[in-house]
């Protein structure tokens, strides 16, 4: 499915239902160095209880933020246009049949983990999914892992997360990634709302994070953006960068003359006289023209 660490631009609601602008997403995602732009497919009607959005104005007003089922198609076709995967978060059970065509995997957010019919009916597709475990407790995860194995998955990668917007870092508790995978024997990965650099490096350098998602906003003007959670293009992309280089260096282990040093090893002190180069090289060296 995967290079490692895989990272994921969340779109989240920032598209603001403009197709345009959550085509943009994909390039920008794309652009940064991602390898997957994810977008989220609910009907509010569906998302919060009749009594609660009776009440509120401001969850009534999130209608606002669905993304229109036509919009799937182009923005799957523009994803596969720029090499790079497209998902969705289904919100809802017949949404996981709506999205089956386009995406590449599934990722259940955080408040959806308990909701097993939504768990088995992404397993049961035979696509990989990514889910977060936001505010979720170890016997909970525990849970919902069974529950996807249970229901056919072969594929899942659990994401350690804190659903607060934005994540205060010292609440950020990256050593839990160890305790998931120690306790599931899923890969694990972050998905981050502290919008700092240092937490997603530690996240990959030190917890081995195979996947990495952030939230996305083009240009300071989505609708989540003034929450504090979402990084701009220019602020991901050398996270992005230096992370890929840094990973690079690691090499495999093997120690031996790396091909960059080849030609210097002739020249390095002979054993017999201390001096440079070896011996054999000295009678029929010639300087350069």
């Amino acid at each position: 499915m995967r290079r490692e660490p895989f990272f994921i631009a969340e779109a989240s609601s920032n598209h603001g239902r403009d197709l345009g602008r959550a085509l943009a997403f994909v390039d920008a995602a794309a652009d940064a160095g991602c390898d997957a732009v994810k977008f989220q497919l609910f009907k509010i009607d569906r998302m919060f209880a009749p009594e609660i959005l009776s009440r509120s104005e401001k969850h009534r007003a999130r209608r606002e933020w669905e993304l229109p089922r036509a919009h799937l198609a182009p923005l799957a076709e523009h994803c596969l246009k720029r090499g790079i995967q497209f998902s969705c978060t289904p919100f809802y059970l017949e949404a996981v049949e709506e999205l089956r065509p386009f995406v590449a995997f599934y990722k259940v957010a955080s408040y959806e983990l308990l909701v097993g019919d939504l768990l088995k009916a992404c397993a049961r597709t035979g696509k990989p999914i990514v889910l977060s475990t936001g505010m979720a407790t170890m016997d909970e995860i525990v849970h919902a892992a069974t529950t996807l194995k249970g229901a056919g998955a072969s594929d899942v990668t659990l994401l350690h997360c804190v659903s607060a917007y934005p994540t205060p870092p010292n609440e950020a508790n990256l050593s839990a990634l160890e305790t998931i995978r120690d306790a599931t024997g899923y890969p694990v990965g972050w998905s981050d709302h502290t919008r700092r650099p240092a937490v997603i490096e530690r996240a990959v350098h030190r917890w081995n994070a195979r996947v990495v998602e952030f939230h996305l906003d083009l240009d300071g003007e989505g609708a989540e953006y003034a929450s504090g959670h979402c990084w701009l293009p220019e602020e991901i992309a050398p996270v992005i960068m230096r992370i890929r280089e840094s990973l690079v260096a690691d090499g495999v282990g093997y120690k031996g003359p790396q091909p960059s040093e080849l030609s210097d090893r002739d020249w390095r002190a002979d054993p017999v006289d201390g001096m440079r180069p070896l011996r054999h090289i000295r009678a029929a060296w010639e300087p350069a023209a």
